[in-house]
């Protein structure tokens, strides 16, 4: 059965920093594109940072020089370090491989 498992949220108060983890089983994460997205209350979902099947990374300009994806291929996990966390970050993450995504971890950054 593929699944991603989201682990790391919590709530942390602006300019903390939080590693969020995305632990695979079922599939092979360092041969496949993989990603972090976030929603936030009354908003669309949106891709955060991607990290492809070769280690090219890209993030959304919002998170840049501030959010770092990789990939732990002994651990099969994927990983999103967040730095400089900032109120308007609050959302719930998730994971993303094609087909398949985690349940989400909730990221709560207050002022």
């Amino acid at each position: 059965q593929v699944q991603l498992v989201e682990s790391g949220g919590g709530l942390v108060q602006a300019g903390e920093s939080l590693r969020l983890s995305c632990a695979a089983s079922g599939i092979i994460f360092s041969v496949r594109d993989a990603g972090w997205y976030r929603q936030a209350p009354g908003k669309q979902r949106e891709l955060v940072a991607h990290i492809t099947d070769t280690g090219n990374t890209n993030y959304a300009d919002s998170v840049k020089g501030r959010f770092t994806v990789s990939r732990d291929v002994a651990e099969n996990t994927m990983y999103l370090q967040m730095n400089s966390l900032k109120p308007e970050d609050t959302a719930v993450y998730y994971c993303w491989t094609p087909n398949v995504w985690g349940k989400g971890t909730l990221v709560t950054v207050s002022s």
